[in-house]
Parts: C-alpha cells; sequence; structure tokens
C-alpha cells in the first residue's frame, strides 16, 4: 500500500488481513479528533484509496468514562460540530455518536465492522483508551491498526522513558531532524476518495447520529446525558475552529513577551493551547510547523552542540525558545514516559529517590491537614491556593505557575503523600480541560519527584523533593490581582 505514514507511528494490534469483499475502510476517532495534520486520518485514507473502497470516520462519545462531565462533553462535542462541516465537504462518511445512556454505545463498532476491510484508530497512551483499543483489537476479525499523531517524536521512537527533561533534551537535539522530513499532511483528504460509503441503515436506527442541536450547544440537549452536570461547561468552547483562533491570538499577540511573562498569574500570558491539544483538536505539528514559519526557521539554524542547554539551541528568537521547550520538550516528555510505563499514574512510576524520601516522611506532622471536600471547595487558610482552585472549578484550568504550587501544597496539608496523589489525580482529572493527558499526569507527578532530582535541605513532609510556599511565589510574581479574581472571598480570610 502506497502510504507516507511512517512506519514507527502504525502499530498492527492484531494479524488479521484486511477482509475480502470489505464495503469500507473505518476511522475509529478516539483521540485525535480533528480533519487535519492527523496522521491516523491520512493512513485510513490511505487504505480506502489501496482498497478503493469509501472512508467512514466514527467518532462516539461515552456517557460513563470516568469523570464524565458537563464540562468535558461540551469540548468534545464542540469538536464533533466543526468535524461534521468538514467531512460533509468531503467524500467522507461522517458517524458523530453520542450515548444516552450507559452502554447504549455498546456494539456499534462491532456492528460497523461486519462490512468493513481495515479498522484505523488513535494511539494516545493514557487514561482509558489502550485498554479500549487492546480489547476491540482481539475480538474483531480484520485489522486494526492505532496511529500515533501525538507529537513531533513518535512514541516509538524511543526505547524507554527519560528520568530528566534535560536527558530528554539531549535525546530531541541528537534526533528530532531526522522526524520532521515526515510531518503530516495539512489536508489528509486532499486527494480524492473512492466515493461516499452508505452506514446500513440498520446501524443509523440503532446509533443515529448526534443531534445538531447537541452539537451546536444547546443546553437543554446536553442536560439530558447522565453525566456530571455539577462540573458544567468552561468559557473556553473547543473544536478545530476555536483551536485555530486560539493558536493565531498566542502567536500574534502573545509570544512576544511570553518568555518573560508567561509565569506571571496577574498578566495571563500563557498560550492557553494545552485543552486543544489534549482533546486532539489541535495538533502538535500544527503549532510547530506555524511557528517556526513565523521564524523564518530552517534545520539549518540550529546551533550545535546538542548539549541538553534550554536556550540558545533551536536558532529562533527567545521566547519562541522559551514556548519549544514547553510544547516540544516536556509536552512530548510526558508522552514518552506514559508510553513506556503502564503505571505511569501510580506512586510506584515515581523515582526509587523520591519514593524513599516520602515515606520516610509521610508521617512527619502536619499544620494544616485538609479532606477531599475541603479542597474541592477551595476552602484551606491560603488566599493564593484557594485562588488557583476555583480557576480551575470555574474555568477548567490553573495558571500554569500556580498549577506547580497547587500541588505542593496538597502534598503539605494531606495525611499522607499516596493520598496526596489521590487527591491531586481526582481534583485535576475532573476539573481541568487538559486533565487525564500524558502531560497533566506528567505535572502532579512532578510534584511528588518525577523528572526532578533530590533537593537539599531535606524538609518535614517534603524531605528532598522540591519544596516551594505561597509566600515565595508570591516574591517571585504579582498574585494581589489573581486573588482578587479568583478567590473566593477576594483574599481575605
Amino acid at each position: 500500500m502506497k502510504t507516507r505514514d511512517p512506519s514507527v507511528r502504525v502499530i498492527s494490534r492484531n494479524s488479521h488481513q484486511p477482509r475480502p469483499g470489505g464495503e469500507y475502510v473505518v476511522y475509529w476517532m478516539i483521540a485525535a479528533r480533528r480533519s487535519r495534520f492527523n496522521f491516523a486520518l491520512e493512513r485510513a485514507a490511505d487504505w480506502a484509496r489501496h482498497l478503493d473502497v469509501p472512508l467512514v470516520v466514527l467518532e462516539a462519545l461515552r456517557v460513563d468514562y470516568p469523570w464524565a462531565s458537563a464540562r468535558l462533553h461540551r469540548f468534545v462535542l464542540d469538536g464533533m460540530a466543526d468535524n461534521a462541516t468538514a467531512f460533509d465537504r468531503r467524500e467522507v462518511s461522517y458517524l458523530p455518536y453520542v450515548e444516552p445512556e450507559p452502554g447504549a454505545g455498546s456494539g456499534l463498532l462491532e456492528n460497523l465492522a461486519e462490512n468493513a476491510a481495515v479498522i484505523v484508530t488513535d494511539d494516545f497512551p493514557t487514561f482509558f483508551l489502550p485498554g479500549m483499543v487492546g480489547a476491540a483489537a482481539r475480538r474483531l476479525p480484520i485489522p486494526v491498526e492505532s496511529v500515533d499523531s501525538n507529537g513531533l517524536i513518535p512514541l516509538a521512537a524511543t526505547d524507554s522513558e527519560f528520568s530528566t527533561a534535560y536527558a530528554f533534551r539531549r535525546w530531541i537535539q541528537k534526533n528530532l531532524h531526522t522526524h520532521l522530513d515526515a510531518m503530516p499532511l495539512e489536508d489528509p483528504l486532499a486527494e480524492p476518495l473512492p466515493r461516499k460509503a452508505v452506514i446500513p441503515a440498520g446501524i443509523l436506527d440503532r446509533w443515529p447520529a448526534a443531534s445538531r442541536p447537541l452539537l451546536d450547544g444547546d443546553a437543554e440537549a446536553l442536560a439530558a446525558l447522565p453525566i456530571d452536570h455539577h462540573v458544567q461547561p468552561a468559557a473556553t468552547a473547543g473544536g478545530e475552529t476555536a483551536a485555530k483562533r486560539a493558536l493565531q491570538v498566542f502567536l500574534d499577540d502573545v509570544l512576544t513577551d511570553y518568555g518573560e511573562k508567561r509565569n506571571r498569574p496577574d498578566d495571563g500570558r500563557t498560550s492557553g493551547l494545552s485543552p486543544f491539544l489534549h482533546f486532539g483538536h489541535l495538533s502538535s505539528h500544527e503549532v510547530f510547523l506555524e511557528l517556526m514559519r513565523r521564524q523564518r526557521w530552517s534545520p539549518d539554524d540550529v546551533v550545535p552542540p546538542a548539549n541538553g542547554r534550554r536556550a540558545g539551541w533551536w536558532g529562533v528568537s527567545e521566547t519562541a525558545e522559551a514556548f519549544l521547550d514547553q510544547v516540544v520538550t516536556w509536552r512530548e516528555l510526558g508522552f514518552q514516559f506514559c508510553h513506556h510505563r503502564k503505571d505511569h499514574d501510580r506512586w510506584e512510576s515515581l523515582p526509587e529517590w523520591a519514593r524513599r524520601t516520602l515515606d520516610e516522611h509521610a508521617h512527619d506532622p502536619r499544620e494544616h491537614v485538609y479532606s477531599l471536600a475541603e479542597f474541592e471547595n477551595a476552602a484551606t487558610h491560603d488566599p493564593l491556593w484557594n485562588a488557583a482552585q476555583v480557576q480551575l472549578v470555574r474555568e477548567g484550568t490553573i495558571h500554569n505557575y500556580l498549577r506547580m504550587l497547587w500541588g505542593k501544597k496538597i502534598l503539605e496539608w494531606t495525611e499522607d503523600p499516596r493520598r496526596a496523589l489521590e487527591i491531586m489525580i481526582e481534583l485535576n482529572n475532573r476539573y481541568a480541560l487538559d486533565g487525564r493527558d500524558p502531560n497533566s499526569y506528567s505535572g502532579i507527578f512532578w510534584v511528588l519527584g518525577r523528572h526532578d532530582r533530590p533537593w537539599g535541605p531535606e524538609r518535614p513532609i517534603f524531605g528532598k523533593v522540591r519544596y516551594m510556599t505561597s509566600a515565595n511565589t508570591a516574591r517571585k510574581v504579582p498574585v494581589k490581582a489573581y486573588i482578587g479574581r479568583y478567590a473566593p472571598d477576594g483574599g481575605e480570610r
């Protein structure tokens, strides 16, 4: 089969051969929820052309996934609306299915596969997705391929996880050039497809496409779904259209002083791209290409040697390098770790030194100990921490710099470090738009020592794990306006 997809990104999940006489190829869209810069969609379209059959795109949304809420549903539905518009213009049959009740979607993929030749899906290393893909591949009698569209570096390009950002940065500096020639197509459907598929009527009768009111943001339609409605939709809309707009705003208006002001909570000079990257509405390849186009960059601009340094290697502006370190080094470090470590969301994945020192101080006296409910309701003694928690609950995000402090204080104010980890995961995954993501898990586990080193002096509770305080944070960055904006009582406690 003629294909541009680098083989390192394609994983055969079973040993079956394409079904003779299969009527279509299915792209089961579960992570890269976009029509552009998508290796998996590109692979599925190549299969369709190779077999001379139509392409069906299935994007299904359960109601019983962990932390299912109006917030997360609304963001995904916004993307479905954009996909419906994009695929309607092409020779693609798109089925956006939303479960009306738990279990209603059971059997949809199997029934769609009965007439399919091949199934292509997304390779994503966290949440319930790897297990779901593995189970489908075992029970379906046709090929199931998962394709990695996650980052510039293919997940399978490395042999093991990296313990530090410095080590991963050195690897990137030595190896990135070998992967820059294999970029996804901006428009994977530009080359004509054979024809539009007719999805069997029996399937559409049992599993009808999501209604236009639901896709278009009707509050009553969303309210009818059995999900957590306590966590309401955030002001940030999802989907490719919103993602492209956010990218342009960042590059046009924010990037100029991103390096200087991104750590200022009162200023908000952050990219705001993380939710779109998490839900696959935006490709990191597109972010990279658009940034480097504006920087008039080529690989020849790289400044040797490859010594792991944070700045001065890419050969672009300081602000661009600061952003690249976040979106390439730190983001993809998390993906690589989760790919290689199936226990990435468990205590045991911490480095040995961190587990040892935290265990040694697990029973140290705590001046304050809060319950999950008190944390969730921003009912601590600390106005700055409360403000960060309110921002999380209200907007689905915490300012990047304060997210670190948020986690460090949960560690300090919880009865033991394992319980602190549970609380961080619960709050982050329930409220954060970019929760449940490799990058999100990196941030949580960094609080406990992952991708960091031992620090001295050794302290109560923290041991040799890096220590942070609200007072020191307030001395480093302006926080008064931030507290006034987000704290439940304006900071008076």
